[in-house]
């Protein structure tokens, strides 16, 4: 199927599903808890109202508002079980349920998750996106019209978060690089030599790359809808900092481990296209960063190590255990907390780190396959139990090993450089399935 026979109904998708991020902007999360179901109906009214949709994704407005809504909150606006049950079991059980799968075990299991992340109370997820601190405040009062005097609706959770003109996150990395294109979105992918997906591996209710359909009952709910998944992930950047400082034997080499590690320089630039330094212009090129391939050019990984983090996410054409369209997926990413000063191993005591969001329509075979078998795990790579170095559930005693002629460099055992703080899995409806949602009846 081309993309041009394609007919994705972008008026009834939310904008958020499809557009890429203004550079910079500010960001915030909403959660807030429906405690009577008439006012839960009346926020989903409202909201239909408010949110904007995929239709106006080349408008020069860079500001939007979308609204998700957890399993429990479906529940709690009265939506029948016999409905619930034809929605992804991933996303019936929740994201705290699923804590073994995802690797959120010690520091990150869901007893340590910040309140109420992870517990019932969470229903309806707003997230707003403007260029600006200023422009996002506006967005977030002209939202609140929405919830205001609906004495039914509790807002429980703020999470405020940016995107720096730079685009990196805590780390150093540039943030943000690889996006796939999907049929009928008109929004180019940023590899340009990967063909479009299939738009139903993203917005239910269309054919995906295997030709079937996901649509949760009734129709009116589940078309043009798709999954959300939203994580709180701390970065401890001082101990990064200092891991590579210890693996290192100097500055340079220091900068070559944390792009061997990441799959980039922090630039964004790839090993891939710029295996021997790092090359700043074209890290910041997004017609150039991300258009490559591994299978011909690097099958084993002398330039791109197979274990390290952008491979592991992605290993485009490369052959992995499990078909790489099938688990292709958005990814989101948002900083919160301020910057660690450059240079400095020592830890603030500052919270700091991302916002992740996941969209797709599979959650079970894009978001927590990928979480589980590539990222937390090295089998499909053959490196037994190896964990990705950046984002994995370390304990101490993986080590991450780069191929190297003549030799292969094993770095020191990784340590958790990334905690999850909270988060929960999410459906974000089109925009008829909100009305429909606010004129439920009992």
């Amino acid at each position: 199927m081309s993309e041009t026979r394609v007919a994705l109904e972008l008026d009834d998708i939310q904008r958020g599903v499809l557009s890429p991020r203004p550079t910079p902007y500010a960001a915030t999360y909403l959660v807030f808890r429906v405690d009577n179901r008439a006012h839960g109906r009346e926020l989903m009214r409202r909201a239909s109202a408010g949110v904007t949709s995929a239709a106006d994704s080349v408008s020069p407005q860079q500001t939007w508002v979308s609204v998700a809504v957890t399993c429990r909150g479906l529940e709690a606006l009265g939506v029948p079980s016999a409905s619930l049950e034809t929605f992804a079991w991933e996303f019936r059980q929740g994201m705290a349920a699923r804590a073994r799968a995802l690797g959120d075990d010690g520091e990150s299991s869901p007893e340590h998750w910040e309140a109420p992340l992870g517990t019932p109370d969470v229903h309806v997820v707003l997230a707003a996106v403007a260029p600006d601190v200023a422009g996002l405040e506006a967005a977030v009062d002209r939202a609140s019209l929405a919830y205001d005097q609906l004495t039914g609706v509790t807002p429980i959770w703020r999470q405020d978060c940016y995107a720096l003109p730079t685009e990196a996150e805590h780390f150093g990395y540039r943030d943000g690089v690889s996006n796939p294109a999907i049929e009928g979105s008109g929004i180019a992918g940023s590899n340009r030599l990967e063909a479009p997906l299939k738009a139903g591996e993203f917005v239910c209710g269309y054919r995906d790359e295997i030709g079937g359909i996901q649509l949760p009952q009734p129709e009116v709910l589940g078309h043009n809808g798709s999954y959300a998944i939203f994580r709180k992930l701390h970065q401890d950047v001082a101990a990064f900092r200092s891991y590579l400082r210890q693996a290192a034997t100097g500055p340079e080499d220091e900068e070559l481990l944390a792009a061997k590690i990441m799959g980039r320089w922090r630039s964004g630039a790839p090993l891939a296209l710029s295996p021997q330094h790092d090359d700043p212009a074209l890290g910041a090129d997004p017609g150039r960063r991300n258009t490559f391939r591994y299978a011909r050019e690097d099958p084993a990984g002398f330039i791109t190590p197979g274990g390290c983090h952008i491979r592991r996410a992605n290993p485009r054409d490369a052959s992995v255990a499990g078909e790489v369209r099938l688990h292709r997926m958005i990814r989101r990413g948002a900083v919160y907390g301020p910057p660690l000063p450059d240079g400095d191993l020592e830890d603030d005591g500052v919270d700091r780190g991302l916002m992740f969001t996941f969209i797709g329509a599979h959650p079970g075979r894009q978001f927590e396959f990928v979480q589980s078998l590539w990222m937390n795990d090295g089998v499909f790579f053959g490196a037994g139990a190896a964990k990705d170095p950046i984002t994995g559930s370390h304990d101490g005693s993986g080590r991450f090993t780069i191929p190297w002629r003549p030799v292969r460099r094993r770095l020191p055992p990784l340590t958790r450089f990334v905690i999850t703080r909270g988060g929960e899995y999410c459906f974000l409806p089109g925009l008829r399935a909100l009305r429909w949602l606010g004129d439920l009846g009992d």
